[in-house]
């Protein structure tokens, strides 16, 4: 490198000072663990949140494998396949506040296994006898398969709580706004007149839809694994069908009829559900964005006197939240991909999927959860410039009331000729850039089969809503209902 690059590099070295190198502004030694954007402690909570963060902290997934180790020995101890006693002294040691985590660090590089230290901790924490009966016939997948399972319904408990948070906030909304007419728009262009209500009643039952899925996906995801090497149970004896199922029942969870090793449709099924509501929520948080863009102005979305929205550009509030939604929702598909290669293995026992799993599992999670806060944080702070929509709508009513005289006219000459004489005229308006409703109005076609007071009525926006309100109180009351 050249001079002026490395004096650039040391520039941007943590390390660079020479008067205290390798502090920090606090004093304290950079240890370079934040190298990841969900560990930053600056950035990192545009990405995850706290209920996130607690379900798949390092340590806490530790404790969970060694209640999963407890309620397998207490399990096996139910059917008599090893002592109470034993199982009561596993039960008592499996606490990771009685084990040297750095050496266990040290001790999973050294040995290449990610659980074998950690039944050597808690074997240490036993007595000779029931250091014996630690992990009795498992294989190391099953305890962690079953530990993941936990991880999953925790966060299915978290998306739950904040999926209804969300749900009732947009039913709030929905109602308030049940008749709030605004323009419709199909493919950009504005099409017919319709609600905002109505709007937020499709986010609604959208959601709903998640939460049937969520709801299900319990029932297949949420399941033990013990099966042992090659899932034949062998070392269990004869008692591994009831030791099964007691171990289910110690942990809340289902039993499978086969062992998983290598069967990973359950965990695509959760990332993929995961992944659908955070896509759900990028639509509406997208949609959001565009309706608080100041040509259209229809939304506001909140904005605090300590917010910032440009280092250069003073006036600037940029809807971040609504864009950071859809940030996470591309990221919330990419672990999907991941998730269906997990799928992919070998044999009885391939663990190259649990790998994967164990990023694809915890990364969907965090921008799932995150995705949901922050779009009920912006529903929240919403405001809904009603007479900014209805303006916009009067101000396209021409073109937006077009299908209302069509349907009209068709009463006496069918619907094909109707829309083919409309069509014309308005085609030809918009070559001239005149007004559609004047050329509508001036064309003797039209005008031999409806009179002015007709036309005039039709050219109302609010008279073409249809069944709009129904729609929003039919959804309303699916939610309520619930």
């Amino acid at each position: 490198m050249d001079a002026q690059t490395l004096e650039m590099t040391a520039r941007t070295s943590c390390t660079a000072r020479s008067d205290r190198p390798g502090f920090d502004h606090d004093g304290e030694q950079c240890r370079h663990e934040h190298s990841h954007i969900l560990d930053s402690k600056t950035h990192g909570s545009g990405y995850a949140g706290p209920q996130s963060r607690k379900i798949f902290c390092s340590h806490c997934r530790l404790q969970r494998w060694l209640d999963v180790e407890a309620a397998l020995a207490m399990a096996q101890a139910d059917v008599n396949i090893i002592p109470r006693e034993a199982a009561l002294e596993i039960e008592k040691a499996a606490l990771l506040s009685g084990i040297n985590v750095r050496q266990l660090a040290e001790g999973v590089a050294a040995t290449g296994h990610s659980l074998m230290p950690l039944l050597s901790a808690l074997q240490k924490n036993c007595s000779p006898t029931a250091r014996e009966y630690v992990h009795y016939g498992a294989t190391t997948q099953d305890i962690q398969d079953t530990a993941q399972s936990l991880e999953m319904r925790d966060v299915l408990d978290a998306m739950d709580s904040a999926l209804e948070t969300l749900l009732g906030k947009l039913s709030t909304l929905a109602d308030a706004h049940r008749d709030s007419l605004m323009v419709a728009r199909t493919h950009s262009i504005p099409a017919l007149p319709t609600t905002f209500g109505l709007k937020v009643a499709g986010w609604i039952d959208e959601l709903l839809r998640h939460r049937q899925r969520l709801a299900e996906a319990r029932q297949r995801v949420l399941v033990v694994q013990l099966f042992g090497g090659v899932g034949t149970m062998a070392a269990f004896g004869p008692d591994a069908m009831p030791m099964l199922e007691r171990f289910a029942q110690r942990l809340s969870l289902q039993v499978p009829l086969t062992g998983w090793h290598v069967s990973r449709d359950r965990v695509a099924e959760f990332v993929s559900t995961l992944a659908m509501v955070t896509a759900s929520l990028a639509r509406v948080a997208d949609e959001i964005r565009t309706l608080n863009r100041w040509e259209i102005a229809e939304v506001e979305v909140g904005w605090s006197d300590q917010q910032i929205g440009s280092s250069t550009m003073p006036h600037k509030r940029n809807p971040e939240g609504c864009e950071q939604v859809v940030v996470l929702a591309r990221l919330a598909k990419a672990q999907v991909m991941l998730a269906l290669d997990a799928m992919i293995l070998e044999h009885e026992r391939d663990y190259r999927g649990t790998r994967l799993e164990w990023c694809a599992v915890a990364d969907v999670s965090h921008y799932a959860l995150m995705a949901l806060s922050i779009l009920t944080e912006t529903i929240d702070g919403l405001t809904v410039n009603v007479q900014k929509m209805e303006g916009t709508a009067q101000a396209y009513g021409d073109a937006i009331c077009t299908e209302a005289v069509v349907f009209e006219m068709a009463r006496k000459l069918g619907k094909s000729s109707a829309y083919q004489i409309i069509f014309e005229v308005s085609q030809a308006s918009q070559r001239n850039h005149v007004s559609i409703r004047e050329a509508i109005e001036a064309d003797a076609r039209v005008l031999a089969v409806m009179n002015d007071g007709a036309l005039a009525r039709l050219f109302e926006p609010r008279t073409h809503l249809g069944m709009s309100e129904r729609i929003v109180d039919n959804v309303l009351a699916k939610l309520a209902g619930h």
